[in-house]
């Protein structure tokens, strides 16, 4: 990386946005940046960004950070005509931060390396108020000499960056903490309904869970902030987004051969709340359907 070059970021969304400026603050270089939304780039272009309104105009930067809702997306964007991928030249690098299917990954690295650009998957995790305080969660899958490359880079957005080893490996961590979080909230939810009929709060039950063994990261976060404070709100990690890093999870176990059971029951839960009505909503809106089942 020199003090010369030029950085791209496609995808300005909820998570994008923010990680964006960041990148522009931070790094006081050229960031060339490209949405279908309006309203983020003109905010981004205020921070000091540079619309360059479509793909082309982004395809010229030096290093390129995607952050995409799903795979298809992604898919659709490097692979489409006048794509990302049919004008990737060689020593660009992409970066991957959006959470997607582990075959996808290799296979769009693959493709880019071919025509001598390096890839590398960064899926972030963490909240959108992490993404704007710079302190998000990254794993990565790289060769080692691209992460040296581009964790300065991220470290501009988050504040634990985890080199997980070659390309897709940062998918393969990505999905699976999400697996487990979505596999612990589920218990939590279900542990509330049965304290509830039993006649203990959500929150006594919460608060003795903290002091002993039950304790976790997921309940302090996901169990305190929206299944007791029965608060999910739209544009924060929604029901159909936790359904689709699990779906990615559930491939990975079949083409495993493992019998990924908890991880089946959550995603069977997030398909009936999205059929319910809440696939917007914050994704521990699971809770109701569980209440929902007992009566």
């Amino acid at each position: 990386m020199t003090d010369t070059s030029t950085f791209g970021f496609i995808g300005l969304g909820v998570m994008g946005e923010p990680m964006c400026r960041h990148l522009v603050q931070k790094t006081k270089q050229t960031v060339l940046i490209h949405d279908i939304n309006p309203e983020p780039v003109a905010r981004l272009v205020q921070a000091g960004a540079v619309d360059v309104g479509s793909i082309a105009g982004l395809a010229k930067a030096d290093v390129i950070f995607i952050s995409m809702p799903s795979g298809e997306h992604l898919k659709k964007i490097c692979e489409m005509p006048g794509g990302l991928l049919e004008l990737a030249h060689a020593g660009q690098t992409i970066v991957d931060l959006s959470t997607s299917p582990l075959k996808l990954t290799r296979e769009l690295a693959s493709v880019f390396v071919a025509k001598g650009a390096d890839y590398a998957d960064a899926p972030v995790a963490r909240t959108r108020t992490a993404a704007e305080a710079g302190t998000l969660a990254i794993s990565v899958g790289a060769s080692a000499g691209v992460f040296a490359r581009i964790e300065p880079l991220l470290r501009c957005f988050a504040s634990e960056v985890t080199h997980c080893g070659d390309v897709g490996s940062g998918q393969v961590v990505k999905i699976l903490n999400n697996m487990v979080v979505v596999g612990t909230v589920t218990a939590l939810c279900e542990a509330a309904a049965i304290a509830n009929a039993a006649g203990v709060s959500t929150d006594t039950l919460f608060d003795a869970f903290s002091k002993g063994s039950a304790d976790s990261f997921a309940l302090r976060n996901h169990g305190y902030k929206a299944v007791a404070a029965r608060e999910f709100p739209e544009r924060v990690f929604s029901t159909d987004y936790m359904h689709k890093d699990v779906s990615y999870a559930l491939d990975m176990a079949k083409d495993a051969g493992i019998e990924a059971r908890e991880a089946a029951l959550g995603a069977s839960l997030l398909t009936e709340a999205s059929r319910a009505g809440f696939g917007a909503n914050y994704w521990p809106v699971i809770v109701k359907i569980i209440e929902r089942s007992s009566k």
